[in-house]
């Protein structure tokens, strides 16, 4: 069994992407390429954008820190710390409002 702390994680992946010029950091927490699910932590400087890209499985963010507005199309949805965001199965985008850290769980479709 592995335990991990997802509070240190979300600090230490916003540190990290403070320190680059893109502003953003990433780090697989679970899974992988083979694996049907894969779980990874996502830091976003304040206006960083994951620019648009498809979905590849069912997916949902959950906003550990900071405020985040995933959008797809016309439609937008704003995420908070501790709001649950289901990612729709088409393009989309996130935008960290302000530094943020999320965590992104994919099940890959077969």
């Amino acid at each position: 069994m592995q335990k991990f702390s997802l509070t240190a994680l979300a600090r230490q992946q916003l540190t990290l992407a403070h320190s680059t010029s893109s502003g953003r950091s990433s780090s697989t927490v679970y899974g992988g390429h083979e694996h049907q699910l894969r779980q990874t932590m996502i830091a976003l400087t304040a206006g960083q954008m994951l620019s648009e890209h498809e979905n590849p499985g069912e997916a949902t963010v959950h906003v550990l820190h900071g405020r985040v507005r995933l959008s797809a199309g016309e439609t937008s949805w704003d995420g908070v710390s501790g709001d649950l965001l289901i990612v729709p199965d088409h393009r989309h985008t996130l935008e960290a409002l302000e530094d943020a850290a999320v965590l992104l769980t994919v099940t890959k479709h077969p």
